[in-house]
């Protein structure tokens, strides 16, 4: 069977969605739809997403990429329609900006032979491009804070504003245990927030200069969390007991047992 082409399948879509969105005999639900309520699906798309390629599932990553695509789609067709938005011209955009910022590429300029510089030239061309004071202005607020830890400083560390190495985050790590700890003895609950968060800004450094992903990382751990607990509830439920009526004792026994068969 043939397949379609991406283009034929893009002009299907916009046309499916010219229907639904049908002010007389589309549907009411996604009449109702705003850019706010479709930004929100379209994130749990996303992360769904993202679900399917850690789980190597060509036919759910397919899928999954399709629905984002789709939700894309809609929010362009719902800002469309408020005015002062052309979902073309959006792409177009969009082409415009790779290809200016490709200049190795599209330009007979070369001269890069390695993804560090084509990053370094990236973030050279973006700040012309945005002016002066707004260097981190393009990591987006809303990133899962780890993940935005690790971009704001990322690209503060390109400009020379990093640590030397993992020693000196470790070292920067010990000082804000401290501030931390004093801020406990204090009782300070406000300054308690601040100093942890700042245990957590600098984990997440410490992550990126041993070249760990933090984000994955602590998913990675909630994910063992998740097992090992469940390892303990269905033990109890074997007993014909419920977690409530556990003591804490033993399910740190059963919470070791679980870690040693390797969960």
């Amino acid at each position: 069977m043939t397949q379609p082409s991406p283009k034929a399948s893009f002009e299907r879509i916009l046309a499916v969605l010219d229907r639904l969105l049908d002010p007389d005999h589309g549907c009411p639900w996604d009449r109702e739809q705003t850019p706010a309520s479709l930004v929100g699906y379209l994130l749990e798309e996303i992360y769904e997403l993202q679900e399917a390629i850690e789980e190597a599932s060509a036919a759910g990553t397919q899928e999954e990429l399709g629905d984002c695509f789709f939700l894309l789609c809609f929010l362009g067709r719902v800002l469309q329609a408020q005015g002062d938005f052309d979902l073309g011209e959006a792409l177009g955009q969009a082409a415009d900006k790779m290809i200016r910022r490709h200049p190795h590429v599209f330009t007979e300029s070369g001269g890069l032979s390695s993804a560090d510089q084509v990053l370094d030239q990236w973030h050279v061309l973006k700040q012309v491009e945005k002016g002066p004071g707004r260097y981190l202005s393009g990591v987006p607020r809303h990133l899962p804070a780890l993940m935005r830890a690790h971009r704001l400083t990322t690209r503060a560390g390109q400009v020379g504003f990093d640590w030397k190495g993992a020693e000196d985050v470790l070292r920067t790590f010990e000082e804000e245990e401290g501030e931390l700890r004093q801020a406990l003895s204090d009782g300070d609950q406000g300054r308690v927030a601040q100093e942890l968060g700042d245990i957590l800004f600098t984990l997440a450094n410490l992550a990126r200069h041993l070249k760990i992903n933090a984000e994955e990382a602590l998913q990675q751990a909630n994910r063992r969390f998740l097992s090992r607990f469940q390892y303990i509830e269905e033990h109890l439920a074997a007993q014909g007991r419920s977690l409530e009526e556990a003591t804490l004792e033993e399910m740190d026994r059963l919470w070791a047992e679980a870690k040693a068969e390797g969960l």
